[in-house]
């Protein structure tokens, strides 16, 4: 069995280490790992044998959940670029972004708790998926150019935004009765 927790993610599936890549073939790549590597495959094998499989089906599946978000993927390529995403610089979050996160999440919080919402929180989902896609085009050239302070800083900026996705879309299934 072949050593893979020792090859990067983006090496393990055969992609290019880049923010923007083919979902697709991540998918089938996943797939094909997850055939030679499942459990079920070395049952017949040692026990030593048994625990690699069981530790490369695991970091494949990790492997994969991360390249699938965006979220973090972004985080994942920052780091294997040598950046910290998890400690927050004061450079990290301008004024202008933390009023606009300030703003957009007001205008969620105004919103009635009842169904006659749902019209502002579909127009509120579409005016930040739109900042989600132009941020993300923007992290994919600031990678491209290794400017990695802006892309760490876009990164904490996309955070702030998914993060009110997921708050958009949890409005929407409370007032759907989900």
């Amino acid at each position: 069995m072949v050593q893979i927790n020792n090859k990067n993610y983006f090496q393990l599936f055969a992609l290019p280490e880049s923010y923007d890549l083919d979902a697709d073939k991540l998918m089938i790549e996943y797939h094909k790992l997850q055939l030679d590597y499942h459990p079920d495959k070395h049952s017949s094998a040692s026990e030593e044998q048994k625990m690699a499989a069981q530790v490369a089906a695991s970091y494949i599946n990790d492997a994969y959940e991360t390249l699938k978000s965006p979220l973090k993927r972004a985080a994942y390529v920052l780091t294997i670029k040598g950046k910290d995403v998890e400690r927050v610089d004061q450079g990290d979050l301008s004024m202008e972004v933390l009023v606009e996160q300030m703003d957009l999440r007001e205008s969620l919080s105004d919103l009635p708790k009842d169904d006659t919402a749902l019209q502002a929180l579909e127009e509120l989902k579409s005016i930040v998926q739109g900042k989600v896609q132009k941020k993300q085009l923007n992290f994919e050239e600031e990678i491209k150019s290794d400017d990695l302070s802006a892309a760490k800083q876009t990164f904490h900026e996309l955070q702030f935004l998914f993060k009110l996705l997921t708050e958009i879309e949890e409005g929407e299934e409370l007032r759907l009765g989900y």
